[in-house]
């Protein structure tokens, strides 16, 4: 199976020369998902929302490349602020309650622009049975 790429739009991905996913024969990696609605390309002011279309905009694109949340197996989490975390959390747990795959928190000093407080990556693996 060929190497497919997958993009959701952003007028990053082409500015920057990266594909929102990456879909290499059973696994999909998923990076650079920001709180952004592609569509309008408006970010909303708080963790929780951009949390949510994060994770919105990683279900689109694993869903193009025929994956699914629950194909997840691996998440990293860069967020700007440490005291965003719980608020971030609770979002995670209603995510990928039962999914609950290996991932990483890390506080950085900032994003690509100011009003993104989360970017987050994951890895999928197809299931095969």
């Amino acid at each position: 199976m060929p190497r497919r790429l997958i993009s959701t739009g952003s007028p990053f991905e082409k500015t920057a020369g990266y594909s929102r996913a990456v879909i290499d024969g059973d696994f999909a990696f998923v990076a650079g998902t920001t709180g952004y609605d592609y569509k309008t390309m408006v970010i909303p002011a708080d963790i929780t929302s951009q949390a949510r279309n994060c994770f919105g905009n990683i279900e689109a694109a694993l869903k193009e490349g025929g994956f699914a949340m629950a194909d997840i197996v691996r998440a990293t989490y860069y967020i700007t602020d440490i005291a965003d975390a719980d608020a971030f959390f609770a979002v995670c747990g209603e995510i990928f309650g039962e999914i609950r795959p290996a991932t990483t928190l890390l506080v950085v000093a900032g994003l690509y622009k100011p009003e993104m407080k989360i970017e987050i990556e994951v890895t999928a693996k197809r299931r095969t049975a």
